[in-house]
This record gives structure tokens, sequence and C-alpha cells, in this order.
């Protein structure tokens, strides 16, 4: 059995390099991503070689699976393995499930906490079987002073990497201003020798004490710190400044490649630990079982011993690491969360504000206003001025993803700050969390470059909220998690373990489906589009494209409610609000462009910006109608109220077939571009329109002579008063469109005359 479980556990050591490093290893791309000075496949190549590298740095790390969390001696073989089954399956079981939603977490806090909580459950069960042994024994099982540090390292870390981000983001950005091109030719080579010379020392130097290569260079390096930084500084500077001169490129592109490496060698260096830690204390753990003569009760003491390293272990795993790295679709998701949440123009914000955020945001205003107030106004302006932003080009939300995130100086900052703070922790043998340095050192950097304006701030603030908040659930949630799957391991490990492992391995298959599908997803052709043209023809035609699409849209909805009503087809009736919601957001995408639309009009189109206003205000307009009657409809049905009479479906369906002739006109004119047939169109209108007002007089005499439900007659009088509202909202957009183009194509008649 014993063997059964060191094997599942290897094989979930695979799953867990998988999913975590989907998770993890995104973190230290996604400045030279989001900077986007060097191409995807190069930094991929950069951030391979450090991930290999790094693999072998890893190996101080492993004590901390080993004891790092609980007493060794405390525990049996069997308990031990119980605890590290436990731990194998709930990690690759919360990592996945983060990676699918697409939201950073930590591999740190996920193992820290699913060791703790499976320690902690498999000590309670030890004491209730003991008549000797009380809660306050927990102690003795539990390592806490060690768990406290680790703990305590993970939640300092997100404050300290915020803050010193920001600081030297600040200082950075004072120095440089945003037009960093002219000061990064005088001071660009100093800059890329500070920045060289701290990811060198910290993640090459620093980075060397936790692997069993640093006692050969150990006389050469203590006592040596100064030498060996000034020296550092001299040799790269004056190799920043051959390589401007031969390249003819700034040094931070070197900065920003170098960075990557030596943070993707940290990470590395640093989680590692995350995956294979356990797998090989479990390993080390069996190797003694089967050296002692299979006893399951002897004593766990051995792991207290340091244990040499394995190498080909840890390549084997960099391999992997890498390997997925590559191969991953997950990893670009998780990437997405963080780079928008740093992006210094406007984009498509991910998270919803919630109070907190309102209540932060407000607050930070007011503490700027107060300091501002107080500290001398030419200081405030001397530094204001760095922060402006040259000949800013406005771009929609759309264009900003193709678009550069930040500039060299933030990505080289991201790299620099973080890379130093995760190689201190490695050489002090602690785990700390490289999700969130690297996180936390990101926003920070985007607080000090002012990318959360009023425009913004309340969207961004919620979005770290959110991952912060991730972040306790996945302590919280590892934890508990753990505890439980130990102690039902405990209670029959022969049943159970095979039962959890089929589990796990249905849940990471549908999760990976589920992702793909989702991934797999193209554009719906008839999805709407964001106006480019800067002239009014252009404009027309372009928008004739969205307007077909739209009254396609809307009869389809239309038609839906109104058959899922007659039939009483919740699901229909479903389909057609979530129709409806789909529609409204794509418009209101369109509205949220309307800034960057008018900004980029020639100056003799402006004329343009009206007619589109009004375009996107009654196609608002007709969402809303559409979302009324949907609302209506499904709420009548879910509530099991009386189905509508058959007169009454009759008449709906008398107005829906109208209805379909109507719009299918209107499509295939806008779709053809035939705005000779508007005329024509206008002109059914009248009909439809008095189809409806007769049927709101037979239902008000049905009501005074015949109707008993006042349900019924509310849904009902809802319905034909937003078809109405429908029709109105629809022949206005015609009839602006009749004008507009009408008065848009005469002077160029006139002219050809």
């Amino acid at each position: 059995m014993y063997l059964f479980m060191l094997i599942a556990i290897t094989v979930l050591a695979v799953f867990d390099i998988i999913v975590g490093v989907s998770n993890d290893a995104i973190n230290f791309l996604n400045s030279a991503i989001g900077s986007k000075v060097l191409s995807l496949r190069t930094i991929m190549i950069i951030a391979s070689l450090g991930i290999f590298i790094g693999a072998v740095f890893s190996s101080g790390m492993m004590e901390v699976a080993r004891k790092g969390i609980f007493v060794p001696a405390q525990f049996e073989f069997s308990e031990i393995m119980l605890i590290f089954m436990a731990v194998m399956i709930t990690d690759i079981l919360l990592l996945d499930f983060f990676n699918t939603l697409g939201l950073p977490t930590s591999t740190t806090v996920s193992i820290v906490f699913n060791l703790l909580g499976a320690a902690v459950v498999m000590s309670l069960i030890k004491i209730g079987n003991s008549d000797s042994q009380t809660f306050s024994d927990l102690a003795t099982y539990i390592n806490t002073e060690k768990a406290l540090t680790i703990i305590l390292g993970i939640l300092l870390s997100v404050v300290i990497a915020f803050s010193v981000g920001a600081f030297v983001q600040w200082v950075s950005r004072v120095i440089f201003t945003f037009n960093y091109e002219k000061k990064v030719k005088n001071f660009g080579i100093f800059f890329g020798g500070v920045a060289l010379t701290a990811i060198t020392y910290f993640i090459f130097l620093k980075g060397l004490k936790g692997t069993p290569y640093y006692s050969d260079l150990k006389g050469l390096l203590e006592g040596n710190t100064i030498v060996i930084i000034l020296s550092s500084f001299v040799f790269w500077t004056l190799f920043s400044f051959l390589f401007e001169k031969l390249t003819k490129k700034t040094v931070l592109v070197f900065v920003i490649g170098v960075g990557t490496f030596g943070l993707a060698l940290a990470f590395s260096g640093n989680d590692l630990v995350n995956f294979i830690g356990v797998p090989m204390a479990a390993y080390h753990s069996y190797v003694e079982f089967a050296a002692t003569g299979m006893d399951a009760t002897m004593s766990m003491a051995v792991l207290d011993k340091k244990v040499p390293a394995e190498p080909i272990l840890l390549l084997i795993s960099g391999g992997i690491m890498v390997a997925t790295l590559w191969l991953s679709k997950k990893a670009k998701t998780v990437a997405e969360t963080e780079i928008s949440l740093s992006r210094q123009s406007h984009t498509h914000e991910k998270f919803k504000p919630n109070r907190i955020s309102r209540s932060l945001v407000k607050t930070t205003a007011d503490l700027t206003k107060y300091f501002s107030a107080i500290v001398p106004a030419s200081l405030v302006n001397s530094v204001n001025n760095s922060f402006k932003k040259p000949n800013e080009k406005y771009i929609t939300k759309d264009q900003s993803i193709d678009a550069p995130a930040f500039d060299m100086i933030r990505a080289s900052v991201n790299l620099m700050v973080a890379g130093v703070l995760i190689a201190i922790a490695t050489s002090m043998k602690l785990p700390l969390s490289t999700t969130y340095v690297t996180f936390m050192v990101a926003m920070g950097t985007s607080l000090a470059d002012r990318a959360w304006g009023a425009e913004s701030a309340v969207y961004r603030v919620a979005g770290v909220l959110n991952v912060i908040g991730g972040w306790f659930g996945t302590a919280i949630g590892a934890f508990i998690a753990a505890g439980v799957v130990v102690y039902l391991i405990n209670w029959n490990p022969i049943v159970v373990i095979p039962i959890l492992l089929i589990i796990t391995a249905i849940l990471i298959y549908r999760n990976y489906r589920s992702h793909k599908n989702k991934s797999l997803q193209t554009i719906d052709e008839d999805s709407l589009k964001d106006a480019e043209s800067s002239s009014v023809q252009g404009v027309i035609h372009e928008s004739a494209g969205n307007i077909a699409k739209v009254v396609k849209r809307t009869n389809r909805i239309y038609s839906n409610a109104i058959v899922g009503l007659a039939k009483q087809d919740i699901d229909l009736l479903k389909k057609s609000k979530k129709q409806v919601g789909k529609l409204t957001n794509e418009v209101d995408k369109l509205r949220d462009n309307i800034f960057y639309f008018i900004k980029n009009l020639d100056e003799s189109s402006v004329d343009a910006s009206g007619f589109y206003i009004h375009i996107l205000g009654y196609l608002q307009d007709m969402g809303q109608s559409l979302d009324l009657i949907s609302n209506v409809s499904y709420k009548h049905i879910n509530n099991n109220h009386k189905k509508l009479k058959f007169n009454q479906v009759k008449e709906l369906k008398e107005i829906d077939d109208k209805l379909e002739i109507l719009f299918s006109d209107t499509e295939k004119a806008f779709k053809t571009e035939s705005f000779e047939q508007i005329q024509f169109i206008l002109n059914e209108k009248k009909d439809v329109y008095d189809l409806v007002k007769s049927k709101i007089k037979e239902q008000v005499k049905r009501t005074r002579d015949e109707e008993s439900s006042p349900k019924n007659t509310t849904l009902y009088f809802s319905i034909l008063l937003e078809t109405k509202d429908l029709l109105n909202s629809t022949m206005a957009l015609l009839q602006e469109y009749h004008d507009s183009h009408d008065s848009s194509v005469e002077p160029a008649t006139i002219a050809d005359e």
C-alpha cells in the first residue's frame, strides 16, 4: 500500500508542477510581456534558461516540507505518508481551481497551509486516541515557531513588496519622467549599472547560499561584499555604455532580459520546493521504511536530518516546469489579470468596484489633497511635471490590449525589486511567496506611476482586493481541505485513497475541458464592432453592420420571449434573458469608446460624433425594452403564475409575426446597405404600431369584462407597452439614419453635378 502511495504522490507531483507553474511562473514574465520590448519567444527562452539553472538553487529550501511545519519525530511512518498524500491531493485541486478562475495565487501559501492543516488534524487524531494527552499537547506536534516565522514572512512580504516597489518606481519616474528617452541617453547607463548590479548580486551571489556549491566559493565571497558590489557596478556601467554604442538600443532592453532571467531563476529556486518538497520527503521516508524492516510504526525522526539533494530529480522537475511554461493555456489567463491591473492606459476592467475599494480611493484622494496643501507648491509642480505624459495618444480599450501595458522604466523596476526581494528570502531559506512579491511589486509601481487614476482607481483597487482575498481563501481553503482529506484517508486508506485519486483526476479533466472550451470560443459573427472611421460617411457605413446585427438579434430575442411565454418554456426564457444581457453589454462597450471615437475624429468630421451618439442611444433604448420584456416573462413563468389565455398568446404571436417581417426587412436593408429602402420600412411601422395599440384597447376591454388575473394583466400590458417603445426606438434609429445619410450624400451629389 505504501509503495502505491509513493507512486501516486510522485504522479501527483508532476501534475502539481504543471498546475503550479501555470499559476506562478507567469508572474515573472508579466513585466517583459507587458512592456513588449522583447518578442514572446525571446522572453520564453530567457525564462526557460532561468528555470533550469534555478532548479539547482532550490535544494536548500527542501527542508521546509520535511520539518518546517511539523515535528517529524512525533509521527509514525504510516501517519506521515497519509499527511503527504492528503497534501498533494488538496494542493493540486486548489491550484487548478485558481488557474481556471484566472486568479494568481501562491503555491507557497498553498503548500504551507496544506501541510499545516493535514499535520494539525493528524495530531488531533493521535491526541484523541491517547489517554494521557490533551489539546494543549498539540504544540509538541507542530513546529509552531518555524510555522509562524514562515506565515509572518509571507504576510510581511505583501506590505514590503508593495511599499518598496512604489518607492523605487516613484524615485525612478521623478528622475526619468515619462519622456524618458532623453534622460536615458544621459543617465541610462548609470541606471543600467545599478539595476544590473542589484540583480546579479542578490540573484546570483545571494542565491548561491541555497546551493551545495556555495561552500566552494564561500572564502572568495564572504567579507568582500563592498568590493564585489563596487566592482560589479563599474563593470555593468561600462557594459551598459558599450551595449548602447554597439546596438544603438537602450540598455533597459538588456536589463529587462536579465531581470526576467534572474526572476525566473529566483522563482525556480524558491518555489520548486512547493511542488517536489513533499514527494522527496515521502521518498526519503519510504527508503528509511524499507531499510528498517518495513515497520509502519517507526518514528520519522529521520526527517530531522539534512538530506543531500538529488540534482537529477531537480533538473527533471525543472524540465517539466519549462515544458509547462511553453504549453500551458491557463498561464496566459492568469497573466491577463496582473497586466490589466497594472496597465497605464484605460482598458477593459476585469473587476467591479465594491464598497471597500470606493472608501479606500476616496480616503486616499482626501489625503492627497491634504498633503498637497502643506507641501510647497513649487515642489508639487516639479513632481507633477515628471509624471506628465508627452503627446498622449488616445487608444480604445480594445486597442490597449495589443499596446504595451507600461514602459521600460516600470518593467525594469518591477523585475529588479521583485528579484532582489525573492533572492534575499531564498538566501535566508524562507519560503516567501514569489506570487505575492511579483504581484504586489507590480501593483506598487502601478500606484506610484499614477496608473490608478480617477477613471480606473476603484476598479484596480477592487481587483487587488479580490486577488488578496483569494490569497486568504487559499490559506483557509488549504488548511480545511487538507485536514478533511487526511481525516477521510485515516478512516480507511485502502478504500478512500483510490476514490480520492479518481475524483481528483475527474475534477482536473473537467476544469481542463471547461477552460479549453472557453479559450476556443470564437467571436460571434453577430457581435458589435467599434466605429473607427473619422468621417460621417465612414461612420454611417460602419454603423450599418452593427444595426443589421442588433435588429437580427432583437428579432430572435423577442421571438424567444413570446414563444417561451406561450409554451411556458423556462429554458427558452432564460436563454432570452442571457441574449439580452450579452447585447446590452456590447452596446455599453460601444458607448464606453465614445470618448476615443470623438478624440480621433478629423476636424472636418465632428458632425459624425452627433450621429454616432444618437445611434448608440437608440440601440440602448432597444436593449432596455428587450430586457424588460424578457425579465417580466421569465419572472412570470418562474413564479408559476397563471399561463396567458389563448387569445392573449394568439395576439402576441400576431404582433411577433408582423415584427419579424419588419425586422427582417430592416436587417436586409442595412446588411446590403440599400439605404433607399429605409423610407419604405418607415412606412411599414404604422401598421405594426396600430396593431399594438388595438391589442392594448382589446386587453382593457377584456380586463373590465372577463379578466380575473391581475398578474396576467400586468404581464400583458408590460409586454405591449415595451413592444411599443421598442418600435419607437427602432423607427427613431431608422429616421436618424435616413436623415443623416441623405444629408451626407447631398453635398457630394451637388459637387458631381
